[in-house]
Parts: C-alpha cells; sequence; structure tokens
C-alpha cells in the first residue's frame, strides 16, 4: 500500500434540550505503519469544514419534536455547506438531555440517521454524550498531554454529563439533572421540570414557589459533591442511571455545553432564553468546593458535543479484514463479548453456549435478529488453531434461526483476513464481516461503513439509550 491519504467526510448533528448544532469535518486516514509491516490505517488529521449557527431545538409541545423542522433545518445546513447527504461517509446524530426523553426521540433519530448520510449512525446515552462532548471540548486531549486526571462537565439544557479521563483513558462517567433549562419561566409564572421536582421536596423546597437563583446554588453545590465522591442521598435523586464510576482524585475541571458558554464568554450569551442557566453558571463560578479545583479553559463549549461527535465517534478497522462490502453499512448491531483469556480451548469449549446465549439475549423470539461476536484475549493462533476455531464456530452457528444472515466478528488482535477466509471456506453461501484492531466491550451497539479505498472500514461503537 503506498502513503497516500485519503480523506472522508464526516458530519456531527447533536439535538439537544435547549439547541440544535451541526459541524461537517474532513477526517485523512493514513497507513501508520513502517515498511514490511502490516499495515494500520488511523485517521491522522480531523479539519473543521464547517459548523452551523446555533438553532433552537424545534418542539411541537414539552413532549414531542418536531420532526419535519429538523429535517429541513438539516437540509438547509448542508446547502450553506456545500454538500450533499451522498459526501457523508461517517459520522452521527446524537440526542442529548431531556431530549432524548421525548416521545417520538427513537423515530426521530434514526430517521434523521438514514435521511441525512450513507453511513451517519443513530446514538443516544448519557455515558456517551459525557464521552463524545470531553473529545469536542479537549478534555480528552489535555488530560493526556498533562498526564492529568481532568473531568469535562458538559451543561445544557437539560442534563450535566461528566466524563473523567486520566492520561487519555476513561475512568468513569456519571449524568445528571442540573441544567439550565430545569427552570423556565413563561410570563411572570416559574415553571420547573418534573425531573427535579422531587430532589427540590426532599431538600425543603417546594417546586411550585422556589426561588431559582436558589435552586442554581443547590446545583452547584450537588455537582460538587458529586465530583468529589461524597454526594448524599438527596443528591442521588438527581442521577440519571449510574453512581459515578471513577476512582481517584479529580485534579482539574473542564466545562462544556451551553451554561459553560456562560461561565466562559458571558459576553455573547444567548439572553432571551429565559431559564436558570446564567444564574446556575454564576452559582458555579462562586461555589467555593469547584474553585479549589484547578479549572482548565476548553478549546470548544457550547459545540463540544456536536464537535466530537463530527470528528471523534468513528475509528478504523485494521487493514486485515474480511469483508462482503455488499452487505454493508450496517447500523446498530450489539456486540457479544467473548473472552478467551489467552487460552484458545477455553473460547472453544464455551463456543456453542455463547452462541446460544447470545441469541438468547438478542433474538429471544427466534426471529433472526442479528449481533456481532467480539472475540477478545485470544493467544498466538497457529493456522491449524484458526481451522479449528473457524470449524467449531460454524458448527456452533447452526442454532442461529437464520442461516443466511452475515457472520459479523470483531476481534482486537490481527486475525480478521485469515478467519474470515477460513469461515468462507467452510460456509461459501455465508456472507462474513471479519474485522479487527477494534475494541468493543459486551452491550456496546456497532455501525460498519463500506469498504473505503484503503481496505479499510469506518467503525462507530456507541451505546444506544431513549431514556424515560
Amino acid at each position: 500500500m503506498n502513503e497516500q491519504v485519503e480523506k472522508i467526510i464526516s458530519a456531527g448533528i447533536d439535538i439537544g434540550t435547549s439547541t440544535t448544532k451541526l459541524v461537517i469535518s474532513e477526517l485523512s486516514l493514513r497507513n501508520v505503519a513502517g515498511g514490511g509491516q502490516v499495515p494500520k490505517i488511523e485517521i491522522t488529521d480531523k479539519k473543521i469544514l464547517y459548523r452551523s449557527p446555533i438553532f433552537r431545538t424545534p418542539l411541537l409541545s414539552d413532549t414531542v419534536i418536531d420532526i419535519p423542522a429538523i429535517h429541513r433545518l438539516v437540509e438547509n445546513e448542508y446547502s450553506h455547506a456545500g454538500i450533499t447527504m451522498e459526501h457523508i461517509q461517517t459520522g452521527a446524530v446524537i440526542i442529548t438531555g431531556e431530549t432524548a426523553t421525548k416521545q417520538n426521540a427513537e423515530e426521530m433519530v434514526h430517521q434523521l440517521s438514514q435521511a441525512a448520510g450513507e453511513f451517519l449512525v443513530a446514538a443516544a446515552g448519557p455515558d456517551l454524550e459525557g464521552i463524545i462532548a470531553a473529545k469536542g471540548s479537549g478534555a480528552y486531549q489535555h488530560s493526556i498531554e498533562t498526564r492529568k486526571t481532568i473531568a469535562n462537565i458538559d451543561i445544557g439544557g437539560g442534563t450535566a454529563n461528566i466524563a473523567v479521563y486520566r492520561t487519555g483513558i476513561l475512568c468513569g462517567t456519571c449524568t445528571l439533572n442540573i441544567g439550565g433549562r430545569l427552570v423556565v419561566w413563561e410570563g411572570k409564572k416559574m415553571k420547573v421540570a418534573p425531573s427535579i421536582r422531587k430532589w427540590l421536596k426532599s431538600i425543603g423546597y417546594s417546586p411550585f414557589n422556589a426561588d431559582g437563583a436558589m435552586i442554581a446554588n443547590e446545583m452547584a453545590k450537588v455537582l460538587s459533591r458529586f465530583l468529589a465522591n461524597s454526594f448524599t442521598k438527596e443528591d442521588e435523586l438527581l442521577l440519571v442511571g449510574k453512581v459515578p464510576s471513577w476512582t481517584g482524585r479529580i485534579e482539574g475541571l473542564m466545562f462544556s455545553g451551553g451554561v459553560s458558554d456562560c461561565i466562559y464568554h458571558e459576553e455573547r450569551v444567548d439572553k432571551s432564553f429565559r431559564d436558570i442557566g446564567m444564574m446556575l453558571a454564576d452559582s458555579i463560578k462562586e461555589n467555593e468546593e469547584l474553585a479549589a479545583w484547578e479549572w482548565e479553559h476548553p478549546t470548544e463549549t457550547v459545540r463540544a458535543t456536536v464537535l466530537g461527535a463530527g470528528s471523534h465517534t468513528t475509528e478504523i478497522s485494521g487493514a486485515t479484514i474480511e469483508v462482503n462490502d455488499s452487505h454493508l453499512p450496517i447500523r446498530n448491531i450489539p456486540v457479544y463479548r467473548l473472552d478467551f483469556e489467552g487460552v484458545l480451548e477455553n473460547g472453544i469449549e464455551r463456543l456453542k453456549q455463547s452462541v446460544q446465549d447470545a441469541i438468547t439475549i438478542y433474538d429471544a423470539l427466534q426471529e433472526g435478529l442479528n449481533f456481532a461476536f467480539y472475540l477478545t484475549n485470544l493467544p498466538y493462533l497457529s493456522f491449524r488453531d484458526i481451522q479449528l476455531l473457524a470449524a467449531t464456530f460454524t458448527e456452533a452457528l447452526k442454532q442461529k434461526p437464520d442461516q443466511q444472515q452475515p457472520l459479523i466478528i470483531v476481534m482486537d488482535s490481527d486475525y480478521g483476513k485469515v478467519l474470515g477466509q477460513t469461515f468462507m471456506a467452510n460456509r461459501p453461501d455465508l456472507p462474513v464481516i471479519c474485522i479487527d484492531q477494534t475494541q468493543v466491550e459486551h452491550g456496546d451497539y456497532l455501525d460498519i461503513g463500506r469498504l473505503l479505498q484503503t481496505g479499510v472500514v469506518p467503525v462507530v461503537v456507541k451505546t444506544l439509550t431513549f431514556h424515560n
């Protein structure tokens, strides 16, 4: 393979509680392996081609998203950027904050992901939001450069998504019902979101006559306690999902999202929202516990999540892969993890039961729903080992109700091509998609794009969670 660079176009679309944004990026792919080595294609450069203005998220009511308006918005912004959906080869449509609770959230994000580009994936879920925002804000990169533990707090209209990175490694995530649009004014009447009413009552305030500045102050205190891992039972009423999963001390804070624009760039904030966004920003700046941490300046604030969606959701497979391109792209394939623990016999013995377990989890009604197998911690494999693995796997797959659907295998080692070709020799009728140099986890969802000129495929690993 020569050293030519392949460029692909990526789109990020973020539909949040308060605002909707779009960004178009250009990703450069290059072989970074030395001469004579197995090719290793990586994204070596990311260039922002277009940033949309920040739009109010169009809603038909408190519980319903205006899907046609979202479609028109995206079409208009593509036109302003000088591209069409045919140009888009990867990226993500993400739905964040309180918007993920709307009645038609799942319908909207799947419709848009298919209408906005050939391989534009649908993604939602508070953990993923926090991770993407931390990459878009610069917190992830800052943790690598400084070798520090950095918490990125992305505060939008409905949630605060926290992701903690230590020297580029994700330590954990946490999402809280803390945001600028959780308290709004309609005329002189204050309206408190249902997601924080129970918490307000627990700390002795009525949701119907509480003071906005007081609520903002209490939210800042809760945030400081979660970051210090000293939160109370009352604080847990603001949790979305699980408790913080990081251990050890956080050394620096970085803020992103709409409320961070009020923290860092107060002079350019839209003051017409009539919510507690500005009050929350002031409370965070004035909180003594938060001030005790070192504050880092983000490279992006309100656009952190959409930049992360456009530039940081895509990974690149290894070059030693075997794919049937006529079955690509594929979207939203759940992953079943099979850990060999460094011993081939361990995995071989469990293969039949593992296939049965995967069917039980992902295709309980025997409808032929597909899923991917993630083979991890494989030992060194000889050609004979590869043949044994493929033969045992082929036999175990006879349990699947649909024998003609593609076999999708993901590995973190470099056996993709040889294993894929061995499967094809055993079952010439079976479409095989076998990719390597990719790390996923049990329960993740996988999207795989079409084969690129460099002989690799774009891969997006994500969660899909539309919370109630």
